[in-house]
């Protein structure tokens, strides 16, 4: 009989193949709050490894708002909300939400991915199709099979592509003996390359042919639109777009996930999906730290000023640098390597000079186009983003990245 050791030899099999091909992902130990500078490994450094776009994952104001709460509300909700009640700290959040999304209605989640599983399976299903743009968000690749749905990848913010596969698929979709339903699903901002879907010719198109209109705006979210409202403010959309996801744990500094949009559609999550019904929701001090966020954004826009502001500077002197960011519209700034051994070795080699910025391979992103993703936030200095561009510079010329 074959011993268990026999049965999981395979994995230290795949572990040795993932070290030889320089994609063994080694974890970094963070010693201190998450900032612009953090302690990490034991040594110091300048971040720009985070999503923590507004610099809010420490705010003083956050965290006074927690211990206000902890003392009225204790820690965790214990059960799921629809057996043991909910907090009213939870529904001031949802209302608050859908006040800054400017939405009919909001229901917040554990994350951000378990936003996208929660909904995606809870509107279609089997007999469905969802069109999906080819570079989506993993959580939104895993919804779409636990909603056993038929996929139809479209090509990366190709709205004429997209057209073109759904007039393909249209006439027989509505001949069978239950209209299918039709879901299109798209990330706002794309979280590796930087840039933005293309969302009123998808909105145009969904309308055209009666599809429901989906937007993970993860990398939107406190960075596009008045004031961070996100990617369908950022378009004008209000009303428009059937289901905006976001999450709280980028901008907001926080954890969780949001689905704003029409109320019907709310409603029947609340009474759907899985995440929802069946885990327990957000922890006292989760809720209470982004609703504090979000009053923040409501009063001043000037951290997303700001965010824009360091954005425009690092790109601008990373191409006078010589670096290629590939096509980034947004503070995510890719600097393309393509090879994972150098792109390991780049970032290594800024971390003993102080910058922190991991490089990412495959699986996250396809086979020779591995990069430093470097992340900006709205409470960088100039004297960080200078530091940066310093060993930026550095680096890449003993490379040879750069001449």
């Amino acid at each position: 009989m074959e011993s268990i050791k026999d049965q999981l030899a395979w994995i230290n099999e795949e572990l040795d193949n993932l070290k030889k091909q320089g994609l063994f992902i080694n974890i970094r130990t963070i010693e201190s709050p998450m900032g612009t500078k953090i302690k990490v490994d034991g040594r110091w450094v300048s971040n720009f490894c985070s999503n923590n776009y507004l610099g809010l994952a420490n705010d003083s104001r956050l965290k006074r708002a927690v211990k206000i709460a902890i003392d009225k509300f204790g820690i965790g909700p214990t059960a799921v909300r629809t057996i043991a009640g909910t907090t009213s700290l939870h529904k001031n959040l949802e209302r608050s939400l859908a006040n800054f999304k400017k939405a009919e209605d909001v229901i917040t989640f554990q994350s951000g991915f378990n936003a996208n599983i929660a909904t995606i399976p809870a509107l279609v299903g089997e007999d469905d199709i969802i069109f999906s743009d080819e570079l989506n968000h993993a959580s939104i690749i895993d919804a779409c099979r636990l909603s056993k749905a038929e996929v139809v990848r479209y090509k990366h913010c190709d709205a004429k592509d997209l057209e073109q596969k759904v007039k393909i698929l249209y006439s027989p979709l509505k001949t069978g003996s239950r209209k299918r339903k039709i879901l299109t699903v798209t990330d706002g901002v794309f979280s590796m390359d930087g840039d933005i879907a293309p969302l009123p010719e998808l909105q145009i198109i969904s309308e055209k042919y009666n599809a429901m209109l989906m937007v993970d705006d993860a990398h939107g979210e406190g960075v596009l639109g008045r004031g961070g409202r996100g990617i369908v403010d950022h378009y004008n959309l209000h009303g428009k777009v059937d289901v905006e996801v976001g999450t709280l744990s980028k901008a907001f500094g926080v954890v969780g996930g949001i689905v704003a949009g029409k109320k019907v559609i709310i409603d029947w999550l609340r009474q759907r999906a899985r995440p929802f019904l069946f885990s327990s929701a957000m922890t006292i001090p989760d809720v209470a730290a982004c609703l504090e966020a979000v009053k923040i954004l409501n009063r001043s826009g000037d951290l997303v000023k700001n965010l824009w502001k360091n954005t425009t500077y690092f790109k601008k002197q990373m191409k006078n640098l010589g670096f290629d960011i590939g096509i980034s519209e947004t503070p995510i700034t890719p600097v393309m390597l393509g090879d994972v051994k150098l792109a390991k070795k780049f970032s290594s080699m800024l971390y003993d000079k102080g910058i922190f910025a991991m490089a990412i391979g495959y699986p996250t992103v396809p086979e020779g186009k591995a990069r430093i993703r470097v992340m900006i936030s709205a409470l960088h200095t100039k004297k960080d983003l200078d530091d940066a561009l310093s060993a930026f510079a550095i680096v890449g010329k003993k490379l040879k990245v750069v001449s």
